[in-house]
């Protein structure tokens, strides 16, 4: 018998008797245009009814649908329209052609969006069957759609008579050519088509009616059967019995280690010793060291079925094979320092005693002079030691507390925050003559992070640190940091001043010293005009805070306000020039950290030469 789209339709030797088939729905697609005469049409008429009586109607078994086409489609019954044959028969028996033109991709079109669908009685997982029966040449396109209609599962038979177009027909049916398109002379030889239809619908099914003895699947074709074996076994000689595919034995397998056979397919195993790993094929030892009951001291290393413990690099194992002890080269006397050999498990290295220096040799020592060898930063002289140095001064002049500068006197160590006016004012060839001010200020300093420490406000309208006391520990780097300071212009709010460096300025967190240590607090003021904001109730804060005030003014600065900032004596913390050009002449005079002694002369001379 023949298969269509997977299932037997068996057709029985007497033509009496229907054939028996699994379900089919099954469409007939009739070309009714002008060029089929009546009586050709009536023998497409028997021709349909002839097929009919063959088939086992029925709701689940074959259901029929009948289209008529020309220059329009007509749907004569559907396939849930009827499920018998005499009124399938009736049916037909009274379709009226349509008598125009010839339009076969719209009627195969039609068939595939509408008579196949579920509305029009099409069931799911049973095989559809187009039967086109046509006599001329498609006026419309017809491979594209009927290409489509094969993909969605559609079986299309072509049946051309008289003068239907072989080119299009093979360009309707399904493949192979040679089972579904048909060509016949005139309209009274169709039947012939209708004999080979029922042979390929209604075939003998070999398997089912003879002794076939296949071991595994029967497989048949039209008028014949072959012998199919399941997957994992291959068909013997005789062409009936199967036998067993080994893989393994083949050599068809990836398996590391050891290949295990089955029928057609394998799994892969490992030697002792040995865990399959995730890909199914390749083996890895197994790492004994992984289970954590080893006891060794260092390292652990898995072998086949086992493992041992191993020592770090510079230790050796010790007689219980677990624990390990560092190699110690110096005790052993396995070293060539010259002084002092310092010991690392399994390796050494070479030092000097103080005062020396290990040479390039990395063993070697050699008496170190620090004075030629370092940055010893003393003012008149460095004397070497042992391993140091120290710093003298000559006669008539003491050491500072830096142990390095020379003078003298002692000097203190202070925290000096610069206050400066950046109001609009000043003007920008004044401010920058302001920064110098600043600098030859701090020339006069002994900066360091343990002498005296320099901060920068600027002010104008508004307040801002240009760095903090904990910025620079070098009068180099402050006075360069002066120098990139930029001018603010705008307004000149002295008090807003005050209060920020009262209240941030010297904080800890800025830099300034804890209040305990006793080192002096010093906040210069230089404004160059009157204060738009009150300044009497900081200028008073900052004093009982304990800071010591210097207010110096130039030009416009109100002297009443000066006075008010400075602290007592007025005299010594009160200054005033009239011109900017003059402010180095102050800088010269203020000295903020040497000898009292040595300042208060000139103190006394600036202040009689400013009255």
């Amino acid at each position: 018998m023949n298969r269509i789209n997977g299932r037997y339709l068996i057709l029985l030797n007497s033509p009496e008797q229907k054939c028996k088939s699994g379900p089919v729905d099954l469409v007939f697609i009739i070309d009714s245009s002008r060029s089929v005469r009546p009586h050709e049409f009536e023998t497409m008429r028997k021709f349909m009814i002839d097929i009919l009586d063959t088939l086992d109607i029925g709701a689940d078994a074959t259901r029929v649908g009948v289209i008529q086409y020309s220059s329009q489609v007509l749907n004569e019954f559907s396939l849930k329209t009827h499920f018998t044959t005499e009124a399938m028969v009736k049916g037909i028996n009274e379709i009226i052609p349509l008598a125009q033109g010839t339009m076969t991709g719209l009627a195969i079109k039609y068939t595939m969006n509408v008579a196949f669908t579920p509305e029009a009685g099409d069931r799911p997982k049973v095989p559809n069957v187009a039967v086109i029966v046509t006599d001329g040449r498609p006026q419309d396109r017809v491979a594209e759609v009927a290409a489509e209609a094969r993909e969605k599962g559609i079986e299309i038979y072509a049946v051309g008579v008289a003068r239907a177009d072989m080119t299009s027909l093979r360009a309707m049916a399904s493949p192979p050519f040679e089972d579904h398109v048909f060509l016949v002379e005139s309209f009274d030889l169709i039947h012939q088509f209708g004999l080979q239809f029922q042979d390929k619908l209604c075939g003998l099914d070999m398997c089912v009616e003879s002794d076939h003895g296949c071991e595994h699947i029967c497989e048949s074709s039209p008028g014949s059967y072959h012998c199919l074996c399941l997957p994992g076994y291959t068909l013997n000689t005789d062409g009936k019995t199967c036998s067993a595919i080994d893989l393994c034995a083949q050599g068809k397998h990836d398996c590391e280690q050891v290949c295990i056979s089955s029928p057609g397919s394998f799994t892969c195993d490992c030697n002792k010793g040995y865990t399959l790993n995730a890909d199914k094929k390749t083996c890895t030892m197994i790492d004994y060291c992984s289970f954590g009951n080893h006891s060794c001291d260092h390292q652990c290393v898995s072998i086949l079925n086992g493992y041992h413990c191993k020592c770090n690099l510079g230790y050796h194992l010790l007689d219980d094979g677990k624990k390990c002890q560092p190699i110690d080269l110096c005790a052993q006397g396995k070293h060539e320092c010259e002084q002092v050999c310092v010991s690392a498990p399994g390796v050494y290295t070479c030092d000097c005693n103080k005062g020396y220096t290990l040479n390039a040799d990395k063993k070697t020592c050699t008496h170190m002079d620090l004075c030629n060898s370092v940055e010893h930063g003393c003012d008149f002289q460095c004397v070497s030691t042992p391993g140091s140095f120290y710093c003298i001064c000559p006669e008539g002049q003491l050491l500072q507390d830096n142990g390095k500068s020379c003078g003298t006197c002692k000097s203190a160590n202070i925290d000096l925050v610069f206050l400066i006016d950046g109001s609009k004012s000043v003007r920008p060839q004044n401010f920058e003559l302001v920064k110098k001010f600043v600098n030859q200020v701090v020339d006069s300093l002994d900066v360091s992070a343990q002498g005296t420490r320099v901060g920068l406000v600027q002010y104008s309208s508004r307040v801002r640190t240009e760095f903090p006391l904990n910025m620079y520990h070098t009068a180099e780097d402050i006075k360069a940091a002066v120098m990139k300071v930029d001018y603010m212009e705008k307004g000149t709010m002295t008090g807003l001043a005050l209060k920020h460096m009262l209240e941030n300025s010297f904080s800890e967190a800025e830099g300034a010293r804890p209040a305990a240590r006793n080192i002096p607090r010093i906040g210069l003021v230089f404004t160059d005009g009157r204060s738009q904001d009150d300044i009497t109730e900081w200028a008073k804060l900052t004093k009982e805070a304990g800071l010591t005030m210097y207010a110096v003014g130039v030009g416009k600065a109100v002297e009443d306000e000066l006075r008010e900032i400075a602290s007592d004596p007025v005299e010594k913390y009160f200054y005033y020039t009239t011109d900017f050009s003059a402010i180095n002449t102050i800088a010269e005079n203020l000295k903020l950290n040497v000898c009292p002694a040595e300042s208060q002369g000139e103190i006394e001379n600036q202040l009689l030469s400013r009255k």
